[in-house]
Parts: C-alpha cells; structure tokens; sequence
C-alpha cells in the first residue's frame, strides 16, 4: 500500500472543524490567538497559522487582525470534513485495486466494479468541488522531466497547481517550487477539465 503523509496543519484543520460542527467553537465565537492553538495542539505558531488559512480559504473561519478568529460556517465546516471523508474512500479504493492485482485472487468482474465505484466518486467529488484532485502519470515518454516545478513555471503555463507528487510509491504533499519532476512520478493537480487536458499536452505534446 502506498505511503500517505498528511501534513500536521490539515490535520490541525480538520480538529478545528470537528470542534465547529460540534458546536465547541459556536458560529461568532473567537478562537484563541495561534500562539495558543499551537501550544494545544502541540506545534509550531506557523503551522497553526497554515490550519487557520485553510479554513479561513474555505470561509469556515475569518482571520480578524488584532482581535483573533471568527467561526463562520458549521455548515462549510462540515462539507470540508466530507470531502476529506469522500478523499479518504477514494484513497481506500485506490489501495483495494492495488491488492486486487498483486494477489490475484479476485475475478476480473470484481475489479471492474471497483474501477467503476472509483471513476464514479472520483466524478461526484469533483464535480461538488473545486480542491478535488486530478491525476497524471510522467512515463519515459513525458516532456519536461528532471525539472523543478518552479523552473517549470506550470501554473503560469497552464493554470494548474500541483497539490502532490507521488514519487516512489510515497505520496508528498504541498510540494514546493524546488521539487524536481522525475519519470514514473504522478503529479495530482486542481483545475478544471480544460486545464487537465493542458497539463496532459504540456507533458506529451499534443494528444
């Protein structure tokens, strides 16, 4: 099974929007100042800020400068936990057709049901939000490899934004500008279906 490592802060996030949908921080309280929601949580003040920019993109908190964090939204805070729910069953089938196919033991009926259970929930997940990853595999083929993503300019050239890098069966999250793009990497992007199909002809030319 691949290794998936989840940054502490949207895990912190996620801990926070428990808390809203539980009515622990009701909608118009205000949340402690980061220095001390990163001593609760055991982290760093940076990180704690990242948890709270997460929720505050999503409009589930507002970041009111010199008097803390205003809950917005139990409602957003909730569709923020399901789709990190929904992400996670993606995540599941993903591993359950893997073993399908190093053990062999399952008939080809039953891996074609779960490839279509997994392109159905991939579809329903982006098709209710944005943040819902798109998947693309650089084989030896691929333009562009042994380049930095910052080298590259690829939101600049194609509008999409890289959110991880599956590279030797561990998935890295939040990759930065100096990560270099290697053959047999996945990159998984945000963007609509007109700038998948740009980020496939920047890497294979025109298909």
């Amino acid at each position: 099974m691949k290794a998936i490592r989840e940054p502490r802060y949207r895990q912190i996030a996620y801990a926070i929007a428990e808390k809203i949908v539980e009515s622990d921080y009701p909608i118009g309280s205000k949340l402690h100042a980061r220095s001390t929601l990163s001593a609760q949580f055991g982290v760093s003040s940076e990180t704690a800020r990242k948890a709270i920019s997460i929720l505050s993109d999503l409009a589930i908190v507002k970041v009111v400068h010199g008097s803390g964090v205003e809950i917005l939204s139990q409602e957003k805070a909730k569709n923020f936990l399901n789709q990190a729910q929904e992400t996670t069953n993606i995540q599941a089938l993903h591993a359950q057709i893997d073993n399908i196919l190093t053990v062999q033991k399952t008939s080809i009926d039953n891996l074609s049901e779960s490839l279509t259970t997994l392109f159905e929930q991939t579809a329903r997940v982006q098709k209710k939000s944005p943040f819902a990853p798109f998947e693309l595999l650089l084989a030896d083929d691929s333009e562009h490899l042994f380049k930095s993503i910052g080298q590259l300019n690829l939101w600049q050239t194609t509008g999409a934004t890289i959110v991880a890098i599956l590279h030797h069966d561990e998935l890295v999250m939040s990759p930065g500008p100096y990560a270099i793009l290697e053959k047999g990497d996945t990159i998984y992007f945000v963007g609509n279906e007109t700038i998948f199909h740009t980020v496939k002809t920047f890497f294979y030319g025109h298909v």
